[in-house]
């Protein structure tokens, strides 16, 4: 196992092992996972030159994290009746949904700008990322460049309302929260705000690799991203968990345990050089999947399955071997298109 995974590491630097045929991709998820260990080291590369447009990010959300940590803490010590509990504490505690609202409410509005930057980025990683995932050729820093340039515009759109999301979706619920102690019919309009919250985040993954691959107006981008992830509701929904695991992990030994400050290192740690590139990947893996079903295979002549092992390759009666000259090397152009679902 051992051996292949350093044959794969090395798959296309001349002179390394061979890509043998009986090693090549058969489905997606085979493909997933040649591919990340291929571009592994390269995912660092890539998440460490885009850090910088997500640390102002990472800085409002580790603040506002303490600031809720904080809180809590004192919520418990005067629910336990704890010793040495001022008046000042007594007060906080008698008006902790205020306070949390607050805190809640100045993080999300910082976050605004923040998540803002972000965009021209995560363009330009969607796009490296979804040539990886496909078995295409991508330089890191050239492609990403050229990506961002291109992109940054419709790229910076998205991330905008994305920054806008949190902050609406927390006023909404407080608003018709408290219309709905008098009234009911005010939970519809605030289950809606908050449905509708979390379909923009659910088609996310969508928004930024299709901006890359399609020539689309942005509300063509927005409709056909929602579109996808209401058609393949439960993958999204899957997809964007698995993301989320480290976060969660995170918050709940930063709840449960004493070591919440080694916690939030190591979650900053990951994003700082990993996390974020690793997440446009496996975007970027299960969007190709989905664009091939839903719009690839309605334009004419546009290849689908692209890095998967076709007939020819698995039943050709001629004994192959495989080395880097065998296999071309495709370059990294988007292939724009207008068509819309």
């Amino acid at each position: 196992m051992f051996g292949r995974f350093m044959n794969n590491y090395y798959y296309g630097k001349s002179g390394k092992g061979d890509y043998k045929r009986e090693n090549l991709p058969k489905n997606r998820w085979q493909l997933f996972w040649e591919m990340l260990r291929v571009r592994f080291s390269g995912l660092f590369q890539l998440n460490i030159i885009s850090v910088i447009f997500f640390v102002p990010t990472m800085f409002v959300l580790v603040k506002g994290f303490e600031s809720l940590f904080s809180l809590m803490q004192l919520i418990v010590a005067v629910e336990q009746g704890a010793e040495g509990i001022t008046p000042e504490m007594q007060e906080i505690f008698n008006q902790k949904g205020a306070h949390i609202y607050s805190i809640l409410f100045k993080t999300f509005l910082w976050l605004i700008p923040c998540v803002a930057i972000t965009g021209p980025a995560q363009a330009g990683m969607a796009y490296v990322c979804r040539n990886w995932a496909r078995d295409e050729h991508a330089f890191v820093f050239v492609d990403y460049k050229d990506a961002l340039k291109a992109n940054w515009k419709q790229a910076l759109v998205i991330s905008t309302i994305t920054g806008f999301v949190p902050l609406i979706m927390l006023m909404c619920w407080q608003f018709y929260g408290n219309m709905a102690q008098n009234s009911l019919f005010y939970m519809i309009p605030q289950i809606f705000a908050i449905s509708v919250g979390f379909l923009w985040l659910l088609a996310l993954p969508y928004t930024y690799p299709m901006i890359v691959t399609y020539e689309m107006k942005i509300v063509q981008i927005i409709k056909n991203s929602v579109l996808l992830s209401i058609a393949r509701l439960p993958h999204t929904v899957c997809v964007r968990l698995v993301m989320l695991v480290p976060t969660v992990i995170v918050v709940l030994v930063s709840l449960y345990t004493p070591y919440a400050l080694f916690a939030l290192m190591f979650l900053g740690g990951y994003y700082l050089l990993l996390g974020n590139a690793l997440a446009r990947f496996v975007y970027a893996s299960y969007t190709n999947a989905v664009f091939d079903k839903y719009i690839n295979s309605r334009i004419p002549g546009v290849e689908v399955d692209r890095g998967l092992a076709t007939e020819e390759d698995l039943y050709d009666t001629e004994e192959l071997d495989f080395d880097d000259t065998d296999i071309p090397n495709i370059p990294g152009g988007s292939d724009k298109s207008g068509t819309i679902i």
